[in-house]
């Protein structure tokens, strides 16, 4: 993965001379990255890309055709099934009309080619996402015109799919798919590795398909991370084998995910390029663990965090680890550490005792435990993430492989690159998606950067994360709770700072965020209105889905 802020890499050469030509031949764009006098339609915003003034008719019978190593990835061919029913959903191929449509010329693209030349599809942190995307008429030698995405990885691929499937529209006189401004040519990669949201099922229980669909219009925005909080302190709702009466903490014996149902999420995850990172928090927020076994808590009355006296506690959090390596092969774990209140600690007799035998404070008490669940994530070959709390504590002592994620405020991620610390953004002021109350421009113009103007620092911020805590938010309205303003940050994640970053964003970038907003109820996600005072409320009153 290139810096953040680094120039894109070379343009794939199987379509080098190709895009070279085109640059010569064709007349000037009309628009382009950062600028230009029209906008380019499409969330997030490619890397680099140039158009034409041709529009182009696509077949209903649109045909796959793959090159390269990986280009016969059963990842692929199912991404290219998904795709094709949503570019065709108002035009299937077996309307009897197409029987008779674009009969006498046929149709401009009939072909889809997708090169990926590496067979490997291992999905970890910085795996290449990078594509070009060519879409232009036919050069007459062939009977079928044809669009190509060539990428190195499968992964890159599905991000070429995506953006491919912005550029067809379907239009109601003709009833066909059109790619208008052809042709297009399209360079892209990520600013950022790590694109994250954050889903929280222990507070309000989400079933399967739920997560599934998150995870679909997750890919839609380009987001690669889902960071799944699994449990907290209200509930344990995840089967550890190990441990059977962990689950016992789950709201009811119905609100809980198996391990087969983790498995799925994963497995239907990689499918959209998306990594799984699961999170334990630990020692706060783990009342629930005690549900099914009572002698984690300091005691029956004063019951988080877990009893740091016990070697027990931390045999579990071993036990519990192991399982769940088995289940999420993403290199990241997110160990928590947050919000740690430690007067259990100093008020139970036992673990009292236990403090003046090892000559502790509670605090010290607090740093011994984390690192202790760091020392067992990393000996089961996790890295560890923790929350900023662990960082502002005690710095010197956190194991140099650890991910800082902010989320208090601002300022912290300078701090931790600093110190040689890798680190993630999430400043609740802007990222935290149940604060209802922050506008979308708010959301798009947070800058994981700001405050770091080192090159060498700048990498280490791995990216950022929206947080989508579940306190007040369930099956319900969580979908118009994350989007349209998770998309904001996913641009910013995305695209390059210099061409997000310039002009009046309610010229450049709303919109588009609306065109973005009315394309993701298209696909049947219940993003809520843009410009709303409040997130996910209603609309106010008659208007077209592109003016809200």
């Amino acid at each position: 993965m290139p810096p953040p802020d680094s120039p894109p890499r070379p343009v794939l050469p199987g379509l080098a001379v190709l895009a070279l030509l085109l640059l010569l031949l064709l007349p000037p764009p009309s628009l382009s990255a950062g600028g230009g006098e029209e906008l380019a339609y499409l969330w997030p915003l490619p890397a680099e890309f140039t158009t034409g003034a041709d529009t182009l008719s696509v077949d209903p019978a649109l045909a796959l055709v793959v090159g390269g190593n990986g280009g016969g990835s059963r990842i692929v061919k199912d991404a290219f099934d998904r795709y094709k029913s949503i570019i065709f959903q108002h035009s299937g191929v077996f309307s009897i009309f197409n029987t008779f449509r674009k009969k006498a010329s046929g149709y401009d693209i009939g072909r889809l080619r997708i090169v990926v030349r590496s067979a490997n599809e291992e999905l970890q942190l910085g795996v290449d996402e990078s594509y070009t995307l060519l879409v232009t008429k036919s050069d007459g030698k062939s009977i079928m015109g044809e669009a190509t995405i060539e990428a190195n990885t499968v992964y890159g691929a599905l991000r070429g799919l995506e953006t491919f499937s912005q550029l067809c529209t379907f239009d109601y006189s003709t009833k066909l798919v059109l790619v208008h401004k052809a042709p297009w040519y399209i360079r892209d990669e990520p600013r950022f590795a790590y694109r994250g949201l954050l889903l929280d099922t222990s507070r309000h229980y989400y079933p399967i398909d739920v997560i599934k669909h998150i995870l679909d219009s997750m890919s839609y925005a380009k987001l690669n991370v889902l960071h799944w909080h699994i449990i907290d302190e209200e509930s344990f709702p995840l089967e550890v084998p190990t441990y059977p009466k962990l689950w016992q903490g789950a709201y009811t014996r119905w609100e809980r995910y198996t391990v087969e149902d983790a498995y799925e999420i994963v497995n239907f995850a990689k499918s959209r390029g998306i990594h799984v990172m699961p999170e334990v928090d630990v020692p706060g927020h783990a009342e629930s663990w005690g549900k099914g076994y009572p002698e984690l808590w300091p005691s029956t009355s004063c019951r988080e965090p877990l009893d740091v006296s016990k070697s027990t506690t931390f045999d579990l959090i071993s036990g519990l680890l192991s399982d769940m390596r088995k289940i999420f092969p993403f290199e990241l774990f997110h160990l928590g550490g947050d919000e740690v209140n430690t007067d259990c600690w100093t008020s139970t007799p036992h673990v009292k005792q236990w403090l003046q035998n090892h000559n502790m404070t509670s605090k010290d008490a607090y740093k011994y435990f984390v690192l202790k669940a760091q020392e067992i994530a990393i000996s089961k070959n996790w890295t560890p993430v923790n929350w900023e709390e662990t960082f502002n504590a005690f710095p010197e002592s956190l194991n140099p492989k650890t991910i800082v994620h902010n989320w208090l405020g601002a300022g912290v991620c300078p701090k931790a690159v600093a110190k040689g610390f890798k680190c993630i953004f999430s400043n609740q002021g802007f990222w935290y998606l149940h604060h209802l109350d922050v506008p979308w421009d708010q959301v798009y113009t947070a800058e994981p950067l700001e405050g770091i103007s080192d090159a060498s620092k700048q990498k280490l911020v791995i990216g950022g994360e929206v947080c989508m805590w579940g306190e007040i938010t369930d099956t319900s309205n969580v979908q118009q709770t994350i989007w349209p303003r998770a998309a904001a940050a996913a641009e910013r994640l995305w695209s390059r700072r210099d061409a997000i970053s310039s002009g009046n964003i309610n010229k450049t970038a709303l919109p588009r965020l609306h065109y973005f907003r009315c394309l993701l109820n298209g696909r049947g996600v219940a993003a809520a209105p843009v410009t709303n005072q409040y997130a996910r409320s209603q609309p106010n009153g008659p208007a077209s889905c592109y003016a809200q």
